[in-house]
């Protein structure tokens, strides 16, 4: 009995093709994901040669160069930023501890910042932090 050889052609997937579109893929959704973290409100912060870089959550009050002012995301004026604050819930630290960090507008008048901490202070909340560029 002859036995027969089969010559056959191997079959392989080439898997350059399908290594492209996950890099591509991948290139998307990182270069997507880095336009969520850009802030909302867009203030001229003043530099400082001595700051340090810190990431605190809690409260953000924004100061901006035409007088608005904002609580987190929430535009507010200083009366209403003195409720606010009065009813914050600091989710069980003590208002002395509770971080509050203060972005102004290297335009905005020194009155307007010491208004701003006086609301602050008078609630209780005196770890302020204030927002610099390098």
């Amino acid at each position: 009995m002859k036995i027969r050889r089969r010559r056959g052609v191997s079959a392989g997937a080439d898997l350059t093709p399908m290594i492209d579109v996950v890099f591509q893929l991948i290139l998307f959704f990182l270069v997507s994901t880095t336009f969520a973290v850009l802030p909302a409100i867009n203030v001229n912060l003043p530099e400082s040669e001595t700051s340090q870089a810190q990431s605190i959550a809690g409260i953000t009050i924004t100061a901006t160069a035409t007088g608005k002012l904002f609580f987190n995301d929430e535009k507010i004026t200083i009366q209403s930023m003195d409720k606010k604050l009065k009813n914050f819930d600091t989710e069980g630290k003590k208002r002395e501890e509770y971080p509050v960090t203060l972005e102004a507008d290297e335009k905005v008048t020194n009155g307007t910042i010491v208004k701003i901490f006086d609301v602050l202070r008078k609630n209780g909340f005196v770890s302020v932090n204030l927002r610099t560029t390098d």
